[in-house]
């Protein structure tokens, strides 16, 4: 019989304070490029605009500031041009999120069935959200055209006269909707489509077996599932709405939003007074007031999904 000897205890290495001190910074050091990329590219920018918008600035001499306090955005609400924006940015908005989100949920929900050229659908679903805003704005623009445009052809065809797209208030704001509507409703149904994938497959077999129809299935079990993905749109969709630029500016080519400012956007508002009109200060006022617009309405859209939820909660 052999007897061993017990093993000594095994003493952890002593951890010198240098390794402790690198031990603690390192996580921080991981993070730091993206808070100095942020600080240097997105917070500098707004802090900054933010002080800029309480100076009488101009493009020409941006290097003489005079102090104005608050005058910009008392001037702003002077301005029947800001509010005349402020209106066509919310018409805009709601004639181009709400049948694109409509038309999104349906598509995705198209998608989700067992079609020929599933992939090919989803991938054509993202080209107009490929596709160059300048190139799709310029050839919409052609086909809003009241002299030989394709839509008034069509409108002809069916007895009615050609709309002037470019000058009517109402036109001009749905041609303009169209184009958004035409670039992002394949974005959201692709987004809706993930959504809907990562439901239960459980939920629709048991609502089959309960004798639930293919509509009911879509009330009750698609729709609560992608509530989430819903609000992210909404949310998404309401600051691309409030941001508007690009295709107002590129329909006639104009910051003014044509002649009587019947589809001028904030975004255009503001593109015209800092560099149509060279007032550097109204123009970061303008900016403020659409960060501060954003702020409220994404909150909104929160505050009604979280009353909405604890709501169901309590049933």
């Amino acid at each position: 019989m052999t007897l061993t000897a017990p093993a000594e205890p095994v003493t952890p290495p002593r951890t010198t304070p240098a390794r402790r001190l690198r031990d603690r910074l390192s996580p921080y050091a991981y993070v730091a490029p993206f808070f100095t990329l942020f600080a240097a590219f997105g917070l500098f920018p707004l802090l900054y605009t933010a002080f800029v918008s309480l100076y009488r600035v101009e493009l020409q001499t941006p290097g003489d500031m005079e102090w104005r306090s608050l005058g910009n955005y008392t001037a702003l609400l002077g301005d029947e041009f800001f509010w005349t924006a402020l209106r066509n940015t919310f018409t805009i908005g709601v004639l181009s999120t709400v049948p694109q989100l409509v038309m999104a949920l349906g598509l995705a929900h198209l998608l989700n069935y067992r079609l020929r050229a599933r992939t090919f659908l989803r991938t054509a679903m993202l080209l107009p959200y490929a596709t160059s805003v300048a190139a799709a704005t310029l050839v919409f623009a052609q086909l809003f055209g009241r002299d030989f445009g394709l839509f008034n052809y069509v409108l002809g065809l069916v007895g009615i006269g050609p709309i002037d797209w470019q000058n009517g208030t109402l036109a001009s704001q749905i041609a303009v909707s169209t184009i958004v509507i035409w670039r992002w409703t394949g974005y959201n149904a692709l987004i809706y489509l993930a959504g809907m994938q990562s439901i239960p497959s459980e939920l629709y077999e048991a609502a089959e077996m309960d004798g639930a129809s293919r509509w009911r299935q879509f009330l009750h079990v698609t729709l609560p599932g992608l509530r989430p993905t819903i609000l992210f749109t909404v949310v998404v969709s309401t600051i691309g709405a409030t941001q508007l630029f690009g295709e107002p500016l590129l329909f006639e080519g104009s910051m003014s939003g044509g002649i009587s400012h019947q589809y001028q956007t904030l975004g255009l508002y503001l593109y015209e007074q800092g560099w149509g009109f060279f007032h550097l200060g109204r123009a970061a006022a303008i900016a403020w007031v659409m960060f501060l617009l954003i702020l409220v309405l994404v909150g909104a859209n929160a505050l009604v999904a979280r009353r909405r939820n604890r709501k169901e909660a309590g049933r």
